[in-house]
């Protein structure tokens, strides 16, 4: 049994080295190609951090400085001159041009989208807001409800209720009882009055501290009555 197992390591120690010695052997052929292989992968990683820090940063840096003055005028409701400047400073569409890849330049997108709300440019607000990503709840709940807005604006009431449903589904006090409350118009809307009564039950349930909560009963009411 002892030399049985004796005999089983031996062999054990053989394939070990057989593979050493095979891998050794490969490396040898092959030390140009794997030498070739790893100066490739450092200048693809070197030449990474140095775009990204050489060129994106600088970029980007620009980019904030850039949209500052077009903000200013979205805060005045001076649309126009947000979304295209005043001939000295650029608007939201030329940092889009300038600028897309950045985050500034995402956000310009989400600006100009609802610029053209406010202009009833509902098209071309669409257009934007489908663009524009974001990954902070609060943004991405308001640019969802205002794609929602420029839906409804131009008639197509399906989409826009997709669109308040998302938003609504952000759970926060600020936005998610001002999109539920157009959810439930736009269901009233469309004579789903069940589902308009859940929307406004919702808005009395979760979130009775909000504006909305102070004024959903009578569009409760309204919504009840019609299901009867």
């Amino acid at each position: 049994m002892s030399k049985e197992k004796h005999t089983h390591q031996d062999d054990s120690f053989e394939n070990v080295e057989s593979a050493l010695s095979k891998t050794e052997h490969f490396i040898e052929e092959n030390q140009n190609r794997l030498s070739m292989i790893a100066l490739a992968v450092i200048i693809i990683v070197a030449g990474y951090w140095g775009i990204k820090k050489f060129y994106f940063l600088p970029l980007e840096q620009d980019a904030q400085k850039q949209i500052f003055y077009a903000q200013q005028y979205f805060e005045k409701d001076s649309f126009n001159l947000a979304l295209n400047g005043d001939g000295q400073n650029a608007g939201f569409l030329e940092i889009i041009e300038e600028y897309g890849s950045t985050k500034a330049g995402n956000l310009a997108t989400y600006y100009a989208g609802v610029s053209n709300l406010h202009l009833g440019n509902y098209n071309e607000a669409v257009s934007y807001l489908k663009d524009f990503s974001a990954d902070e709840e609060m943004v991405a709940a308001t640019a969802t409800g205002a794609l929602g807005d420029a839906y409804a604006e131009l008639g197509e009431n399906d989409k826009a209720i997709a669109q308040y449903k998302d938003a609504s589904s952000f759970d926060n006090s600020l936005t998610a009882p001002t999109y539920l409350m157009k959810l439930g118009v736009m269901y009233e809307a469309k004579g789903e009055y069940q589902k308009a009564v859940e929307a406004y039950k919702t808005i009395k349930d979760k979130y009775a501290t909000s504006a909305e909560a102070r004024q959903v009963d009578k569009y409760l009411t309204r919504a009840e009555l019609q299901t009867k």
